[in-house]
Order: structure tokens, then sequence, then C-alpha cells
């Protein structure tokens, strides 16, 4: 082993010092909003809650969960969020594998085009006609067919496709395999890093959308559960008189407030995202790494 010199020491407690500072300012906010929504609404408007909370109770819970709204909402957006996730790695890495291929005609156009779609959209109008023309408005579809191809994502799968040896394509072409057999058997099984980092953007991008929700969807069965947390949100500050959804869940239970019901909106619409990312991490930092060194 390497000594460790007094200069050494110092470098590793600054460093240690300052992720500890960052850890502390980036999770202790969300840490907030949890004991704020395991406390009870009215005692939590009194204030100085800070570590832990003051009078422990699940009503904010049971009275956002208890509404079957909420219910409908959470596997809507479940429902969005895998459908979504899968036809749009699925999409986006059959599109990208064809057009890795280094014989692909008029590939030199293809770059510029997409940069321009990233960078320039028609707008909210043309894009809710587009979608009218579609007969998608109003149906659960809007959430997953606009975003089946990620052009970002698009770029790096290209360029991950491009690295995989040629040798492997050919000796699977010389058992007889045809394009779609390697793309399933060979290119998907050795792609796991950059499906991870694929599958965590495009997943995260559907649970947390809710202007689709708002602008393209009227049936009160299709709402997202991002779209009934800022339904809550916007609405826990409006006047009792105009009864707006975190005002009609506060007048249900006694011991919750508006404010309360809006944290714990927070917290229901973050949770289940945040627990697909430990699972995904090693693949999405190596995925990640690829993508950007090779593009």
């Amino acid at each position: 082993m390497m000594r460790r010199t007094l200069e050494d020491k110092i470098v590793d407690g600054v460093n240690y010092t300052l992720l500890a500072i960052i850890f502390i300012i980036t999770f202790y906010p969300f840490y907030y909003l949890i004991i704020i929504s395991l406390n009870e609404g009215l005692d939590a408007s009194l204030g100085g809650i800070y570590f832990w909370p003051r009078e422990f109770s699940l009503v904010n819970y049971t009275t956002i969960l208890s509404d079957p709204k909420w219910i409908t909402a959470f596997f809507v957006s479940v429902a969005r969020t895998l459908v979504g996730t899968i036809l749009g790695v699925l999409f986006t890495c059959i599109v990208a594998y064809g057009l890795a291929n280094k014989n692909l005609m008029f590939k030199t156009i293809y770059y510029p085009l997409f940069i321009v779609g990233m960078y320039v959209s028609g707008g909210l109008i043309p894009f809710y006609v587009v979608l009218r023309h579609l007969h998608l408005l109003n149906t659960f579809w809007v959430y997953v067919i606009p975003s089946m191809l990620n052009l970002f994502l698009l770029l790096i799968a290209i360029s991950f496709f491009r690295e995989i040896p040629s040798e492997l394509e050919e000796s699977a072409r010389i058992d007889g395999a045809n394009d779609l057999k390697i793309f399933y058997s060979i290119i998907l099984p050795i792609s796991k890093p950059v499906l991870a980092t694929m599958s965590l953007f495009i997943g995260v991008g559907q649970w947390n959308s809710w202007l689709d929700s708002a602008y393209y969807v009227q049936n009160e069965n299709l709402r997202t559960l991002t779209y009934r947390m800022i339904e809550v949100i916007n609405s826990s500050n409006v006047p009792t008189d105009l009864q707006g959804p975190a005002v009609e869940l506060a007048t249900k239970a006694a011991q919750a407030t508006p404010f309360s019901l809006e944290i714990t909106a927070m917290v229901i619409a973050i949770v289940p995202i945040l627990c697909v990312y430990p699972f995904l991490q090693k693949y999405f930092v190596k995925g990640a790494t690829i993508g950007a060194v090779k593009g």
C-alpha cells in the first residue's frame, strides 16, 4: 500500500466534507417533504418542523389515496411509463440500427435533419392539429406514439451501434440470419448499457410528463399522477369558496390542510420513479459514458 502523506489526508478530508455538504443540500429538501407529509396538516402549518414529524400521522396519504381519481391516475401513469418506455426504446433502437449501417444510402443527410428536429418544432398549435387528424386526442396513445422516437437518444444509440464489431453481423449472415434476427438475437443482448440509459431517460420523461395530459386529454379517467399533483398544487391557494381539488380533499380530513396535501402529492408522484433508478444506475453510468465518448 502507498504511504499516505499529510497532504493526501487533507485533500481527502476536503473532498469528503464537500461531498457531505452537497449530499445534505440535495437530500434535505426531499427529506423535508417526507416528514411534512407524515405530520398532521394542522400541526405542520404551525411551522418548526425540521428533522422528524412532530405529530406523526398518515392522514395526508389516506386522504389522497382514498380518492378514486388518484388510484386511476396512478395506474394510468404506470401504464404509460411501461408501454411508452418499451415502445420508445424498441422503436428508437430499430431506427438507430438502420441508420448505423455503413452501407445506408444518403446517410449524410440524416444527421442535419435530426439536429434541426431536436431544436426546431412546429409549435403547440400545429402539433395539436396533427394529433387531431391522427385521432390521438383524448386517447391513451397520445401519451405513447408522439414520443416513440427520441432524437437525442437516437444519436447516442447510433454511435453505440457503430462501434459493435462488424464481424458479429457477418458471421450471423453466413449462418443465414437476416437483419431482424441479427438485431433481436445479437445486437440487443449486447446493448444493455445503452438500453438501460434509454429506458431511464424515456421512463422518467413519461412519468413526469403532465402537459400532454393537460392539453390533449379531457377524459378524467386518462389523467396522469403528475397532472393530479399539479392540479393539487395549483388549487392549494385558491379561496375555499372555489373548492379546488386540494380544498375538497382537505375538507374531508379534519387534520389535513391544502399545503400538507400538496406536499404529500409531490412525494407520491416522486417516490415511485426514484425506486427504479438504483436498479439501472450501473448501466446508466456506463451507457451515458459510452454515448458521450463515442458521440
